[in-house]
């Protein structure tokens, strides 16, 4: 049951805080520019309020969901430390002798409470709002990329996934005491995830009673990861099935398995807003949906700033309309003519080749021009070829592959003269400077990977990943709208 409306906590040991929370700490900061209470407001719908026990307040639980991204913990390490982090106690309104939760309170809420939310869209649009409200924002201008994210087992199956895990936990173990090697369960070579699971409920146990091993940082956090990932697939063997990853390309030898995050930021370095589609999406065609977010939340946009994946013909259409100005430098393949109705084949940039809809990139192409456009510069062909052994086992070969067809290619046609006008503005000097603030979003991608785990998908599913987009966007503005209000 939720309580309708939040307690105050009194304690004899409040006045503990003024003396060892810092006035310039960041969670301190941060829980006293930012009012939680609209989480309570969103979340009320997934509570009884009438029925049951009382439950954990959702602003305290999704305070600790920021902890656990802010300081890449694991749900047992970031309960475990705010058991004593007083600073980890003041943001989370607790008193300093309170009892914190049950570590698999917090994976629950997260599971079972934040679903149907819309929580991408809800927190950056909040982030913004106090970036306004403080004066933060001083363009009107966003840049534009996407940032890819690997699936939580990147393509291995559950019972590699736990056989790494485990071998790490051994070698942090060995690094403290090398003698344990003569008392570690025998490792299975069945290759059956039951049996391994059961190997790694054996080594937990094993390590859980070895007093010396456990008061080891290092050890400590690689025993509770093994363990929440054991508890994952008890619950859902197949959870690294994840049907909504795909294979995403970034360059033409490189690829990953996951997701994208396709993300607008404005030049103060505040994410305006983001979508999260799987690997393969094109980054050019979420740039509509982009601009629109972010003039929900209440960013206007006058200008866009992009790569060249965001060049495409519709792309300028629309910046054209919109009356913005779009500093996205052309390609030649970005003027290619309408796609053939069995299509949805999306150009890679990165790569300069084609990637089919199921996430194959082509191996090669050829280019030639007919006769008859040969005056005019214009009609030029160029056709890109599959490899076709994965043609005739790919799931959605009907329509698109012959059976028995020795080759797999895809054509297009170069209309070199379509974009003169936007050729003619790239030129420009305004064009070339404008086009310099683009590495602003690279130094953001990789702040959201490195720091904040966002490298590494934390759940299955593209609900679990938008979830993670939502509380890591939140936490990465908030830290951003902390700096420009010291520099002020």
């Amino acid at each position: 049951m939720l309580q309708v409306q939040e307690q105050l906590q009194f304690s004899t040991y409040q006045t503990l805080y003024d003396i060892v929370v810092p006035q310039n700490n960041i969670l301190r900061k941060m829980k006293e520019l930012v009012d939680f209470s609209f989480i309570q407001e969103e979340l009320s719908k997934n509570y009884c309020l009438n029925n049951g026990r009382n439950a954990v307040s959702p602003i305290r639980m999704f305070k600790y969901l920021i902890l656990k991204v802010m300081y890449d913990l694991s749900d047992v390490d970031v309960v475990e430390r705010s058991r004593y982090d007083m600073s980890f106690k003041y943001f989370l309104d607790m008193t300093p002798e309170e009892p914190v939760i049950e570590a698999s309170s917090l994976t629950k809420f997260r599971k079972l409470r934040l679903k149907d939310i819309g929580m991408l869209d809800l927190l950056i649009g909040k982030t913004v709002e106090i970036a306004i409200d403080n004066n933060l924002l001083k363009s009107h201008a966003i840049i534009v990329d996407s940032t890819h994210t690997k699936a939580r087992y990147n393509q291995k199956t559950p019972r590699e996934a736990l056989a790494e895990l485990s071998k790490n936990l051994r070698k942090a173990v060995y690094h403290v005491d090398e003698s344990m090697k003569e008392k570690m369960p025998k490792k299975p070579n069945t290759g059956i995830l039951e049996d391994e699971i059961a190997y790694c409920k054996e080594l937990i146990g094993l390590i859980e009673k070895e007093d010396k091993l456990c008061i080891n940082q290092n050890v400590k956090e690689k025993l509770n990861l093994l363990g929440e990932n054991v508890e994952d697939n008890l619950e859902k063997l197949e959870l690294s099935n994840d049907t909504d990853a795909k294979i995403g390309h970034k360059t033409c030898d490189t690829s990953f398995f996951g997701y994208k995050t396709h993300l607008a930021m404005s030049e103060d370095r505040i994410i305006t807003a983001a979508v999260v589609t799987s690997g393969e999406k094109h980054d050019g065609k979420q740039l509509k949906e982009l601009v629109e977010k972010s003039e929900k939340a209440g960013f206007p946009v006058e200008e866009i700033i992009g790569d060249a994946a965001y060049s495409e013909k519709d792309n300028l259409e629309y910046a054209k309309e919109e009356e913005i100005k779009l500093i996205s430098k052309l390609t030649r393949t970005v003027t290619h003519g309408p796609k053939r109705k069995n299509g949805d084949f999306e150009y890679n940039k990165d790569a300069g080749m084609y990637v089919c809809p199921q996430g194959h990139m082509s191996i090669r192409k050829t280019s030639n021009r007919p006769k008859k456009h040969a005056k005019e510069g214009t009609g030029t062909v160029e056709t890109y070829f599959f490899d076709v052994e994965k043609c005739k086992h790919c799931p959605n070969r009907e329509g698109c592959y012959r059976d028995g067809a020795k080759t797999k290619s895809y054509s297009v046609t170069i209309r070199s003269n379509t974009h003169t006008e936007h050729q003619a503005f790239q030129e420009t000097d305004y064009f070339k400077e404008r086009a310099r603030e683009r590495y602003k979003i690279e130094a953001k991608n990789s702040e959201l990977k490195h720091r904040h785990g966002y490298d590494v998908a934390s759940s299955s599913g593209l609900l679990g990943m938008e979830l993670q987009g939502a509380v890591t966007i939140f936490t990465v503005n908030m830290k951003r709208i902390l700096r420009l209000m010291e520099e002020k």
